[in-house]
């Protein structure tokens, strides 16, 4: 079964994040000595940088998808509680932090030197003593306004009565995702959907040395726990998205370079929660959490995807970066090419027969921009422009020719007489045409100037002709 994947509408999507929240913090320096008092290296430590962690991350990513994110945590009353909530509320994140004097926010310090993590040294107490009636009352208030509850579990103390928040939520008919931690998964009964990794699910079932005992044993453990889903992230074997009563879809693996892992079950179960919310089905949404997984692994420590990256990356996969598009895929892929800062032109034309005056031209006109639209007029479009007996090739041949020359970056046809549509539909920065003309006599112009884009004229290449072509293979049969 093949996917046709495409970026969903996360800014209409709500999520509601609940679980564990700490701060991750870096410290970063050089290191070009070992200690005299023991066999270490010495860190000058140069830069500090916090980053929202655990929870935090899922919902830092969730936000940075373009989707509504909530958060309901625990922390201290200290200055890390502080250092999240400044950070996640200027990322989008609605943070409801329950604090307590009892004990401090958790707190994950890494010092990290040339790109290597040296030590990771953890301050945390964990919220035993958190009443968590308290914590279902502040669910229970932000629960109407999320179309998604995850369960961000880390066994800090936050999460203590899964199955009150599991039942709050199915009684409204809300989706329950769940990143399951300990080897009792009895407490996620009914959730939705559970994403564990490889081991958390072995210490669950036991040792799986084939496909098919991981898929039986997948398949139980479902049943057992009235789930809808379960998805095992699998590292270099990628992912395993089982639900009952339908054959299992794996996902291969599809980083090359794994840099750091910290943070990727995070950003799975944040693009899964977000496409779900945004009303795409669970096979395209784990398409996309696995193309997620893929970028943040060769990142440094728990970090962020945004919806630009993931939308390039989807493109990549699709086979979307260059070739014949039709409008409505070329709208996607210039919305993203935007994102990037990038300068489209485009020109438009017949292009029958393909000659050297041709290449040349195209060649010019990609060197006013960064990405090349070449708008292609259809065979009746030709016929009318042209006259009868033209087009000599018909439009998928002459776009299939086009689409394999390195200037022109997307083909796209047309059949209106003027491009008109096409750049009230596009919006190209320049508009470029080739030939004898003034601007002003340039079709389509007065629309491209009217929102602020460029209109240039090229010249042509002497002797090339695709009209004196037609008349001399003419003549000479």
């Amino acid at each position: 079964m093949t996917l046709q994947l495409r970026i969903p509408a996360f800014e209409k999507a709500h999520v509601l994040v609940v679980g564990d929240v700490m701060l991750d913090r870096y410290w970063h320096g050089p290191t070009s000595r070992i200690s005299p008092e023991a066999p270490v290296p010495v860190v000058h430590v140069n830069h500090v940088e916090d980053r929202p962690g655990g929870a935090g991350n899922v919902a830092l990513n969730i936000a940075a998808l373009g989707a509504g994110a909530r958060l309901i945590a625990v922390t201290g009353k200290d200055d890390a509680a502080k250092s999240l909530t400044s950070s996640l509320n200027a990322a989008g994140v609605a943070c409801d932090f329950i604090g307590t004097e009892d004990s401090p926010t958790i707190i994950k310090l890494r010092v990290m030197s040339r790109h290597q993590q040296l030590i990771r040294l953890d301050f945390e107490e964990g919220f035993a003593s958190l009443d968590a009636d308290e914590l279902l009352e502040h669910f229970t208030v932000a629960l109407p306004h999320a179309s998604v509850v995850v369960l961000s579990d880390y066994n800090k103390g936050c999460l203590q009565d899964h199955q009150a928040l599991i039942n709050a939520a199915k009684v409204q008919g809300i989706s329950v995702l769940a990143d399951p931690k300990g080897s009792d998964f009895s407490k996620y009964k009914g959730a939705t959907l559970l994403t564990p990794n490889l081991t958390e699910f072995e210490a669950v079932v036991g040792a799986c040395e084939t496909e098919e005992v991981l898929v039986s044993r997948g398949l139980a453990l479902l049943e057992e726990l009235e789930l809808q889903a379960l998805l095992i992230t699998r590292g270099e074997n990628g992912m395993t998205l089982l639900r009952a009563g339908q054959s299992e879809m794996h996902f291969p693996a599809r980083a090359r370079e794994v840099f750091d892992v910290t943070g990727a079950g995070d950003t799975v179960i944040s693009v899964l929660a977000a496409s779900l919310a945004a009303g795409e089905s669970l096979p395209i949404s784990t398409a996309l959490s696995n193309i997620a997984a893929s970028i943040v692994v060769k990142k440094l420590g728990t970090a962020a995807i945004s919806a630009p990256e993931l939308r390039r990356a989807v493109s990549k996969d699709m086979g979307s970066e260059r070739g014949v598009m039709t409008r409505e895929q070329l709208k996607v892929v210039l919305e993203d090419s935007r994102q990037h800062g990038e300068k489209i032109v485009m020109t438009n034309g017949c292009f029958d027969i393909l000659h050297a005056g041709h290449v040349t031209y195209l060649e010019q006109a990609k060197a006013q921009g960064d990405r090349l639209i070449l708008a292609i007029n259809d065979d009746d479009s030709v016929k009318r422009l042209k006259g009868e007996g033209r087009p000599i090739n018909p439009v998928d041949r002459r776009m299939a020719v086009l689409a394999g020359l390195s200037a022109v970056d997307w083909v796209v046809p047309f059949g209106e007489d003027t491009p008109h549509n096409l750049l009230n539909m596009f919006k190209p920065d320049v508009l470029v045409k080739g030939g004898d003309y003034t601007i002003d006599e340039v079709v389509g112009a007065e629309v491209v100037e009217s929102y602020g884009g460029e209109v240039k004229v090229l010249s042509l290449v002497d002797s090339c002709s695709t009209t004196a072509i037609v008349e001399k293979i003419r003549e000479d049969s």
